[in-house]
């Protein structure tokens, strides 16, 4: 029988590469072999480090258990090699995303696969939750004709957000990173809207006049602010960089991080609304149209248009994980997009 080597986070900062036995093929399932998965950096650096809660309450009530031995990561990409026996055999050799831990062979049914379109590399398929999050993420955001933007982090999910807010005929738009790496990720690509030539322009968030710079770009603040940085104390900027009656679109997620946010200056008489945005539901208001089949088509041509493969500054083997995870742990500013390779 087949073996498949799979990644286990085992204790804060620990993680082991075990060789596990794959059970038989039931009828209705297939055998994927594993081309590529990327490593999400904001949330599994959450698990890497053990910041996570133990338990995560999601929007039906169910909980989720997070705990350690974990096997964790949900952007793989692989070849179907083997069919049980009542699939088609046309799905014999496609590619195919999934939402799987990292893992060099894995067992599926075809309705927890994603078929990948022709003309997208698996490298770039594996960008698919973090686009299909900057897309949830836009569209919760509803940017508007002419309004000022200001996206904080410039992470893999920030970049791919500012890329689609470029796509927009916005009046300014401005980012934060504190890496240089990410903040000139953009800039270095040299991409311009479609629409006219709206660049954003990058600010270092440490910087001591960071605000005064951000709102000369914005000038009295953002009319929308994405806060995609991974870092709950920067609520406080995105607050005070967003204007009145403005949205603050909140996609970070914490884990067990705290900071102070102070919500008794401005933030009390100015209206700011905080949105809470999670890609794994559609906002209500667009839930009678978008479904997550039509979100899928969406991100599909995104990833066509923004390529975003060019942002992948490193490639692991499995056996190497450990040093892709200490790098991103140690050195995170030489870091974008990490794929581990199989």
């Amino acid at each position: 029988m087949l073996k498949s080597r799979a990644l286990f986070f085992t204790a804060p900062k620990q993680l082991e590469i075990r060789e596990n036995q794959l059970p038989s093929l039931q009828e209705n399932a297939v055998l994927v072999e594993c081309i590529c998965s990327a490593i999400s950096a904001g949330t599994e650096m959450l698990v890497y480090r053990g910041q996570f809660p133990q338990v995560v309450e999601v929007y039906d009530q169910v909980s989720s258990s997070l705990n350690y031995p974990q096997s964790y990561g949900y952007a793989s990409v692989g070849k179907i090699i083997e069919l049980g026996k009542s699939v088609d055999q046309k799905w014999l050799n496609k590619i195919v995303f999934a939402f799987q831990p990292h893992a060099s062979h894995f067992i599926a049914t075809l309705d927890s696969l994603i078929e990948v379109p022709q003309g997208i590399s698996p490298q770039t398929a594996s960008f698919l939750p973090s686009m299909e999050t900057a897309v949830n993420l836009v569209q919760d955001g509803a940017p508007v004709l002419g309004e000022h933007v200001l996206v904080l982090g410039q992470g893999i999910v920030g970049l791919l957000t500012a890329s689609l807010l470029m796509e927009f005929p916005l009046a300014s738009l401005a980012t934060a990173d504190q890496y240089e790496t990410r903040r000139n990720a953009l800039m270095v690509e040299n991409q311009r809207s479609q629409f006219h030539n709206l660049r954003p322009l990058p600010f270092d968030p440490w910087a001591g006049d960071f605000h005064k710079l951000a709102k000369s770009v914005l000038q009295e603040g953002a009319d929308l602010t994405f806060e995609l940085s991974g870092s709950p104390s920067a609520l406080n900027d995105a607050i005070a960089l967003t204007r009145f009656s403005g949205r603050v679109v909140i996609g970070s997620w914490y884990g067990k991080k705290r900071a102070e946010v102070d919500l008794g200056g401005a933030f009390h008489r100015s209206r700011v609304k905080l949105i809470s945005s999670q890609v794994s539901t559609i906002a209500p208001e667009l839930s009678g149209r978008w479904d997550k089949a039509r979100r899928f088509n969406v991100t599909w041509e995104a990833l066509k248009r923004i390529t975003p493969e060019k942002w992948i500054t490193h490639r692991f083997s499995l056996e190497d994980a450990g040093r892709a995870y200490q790098l991103l742990d140690k050195s995170p500013q030489e870091a974008i997009q990490i794929l581990f390779e199989y």
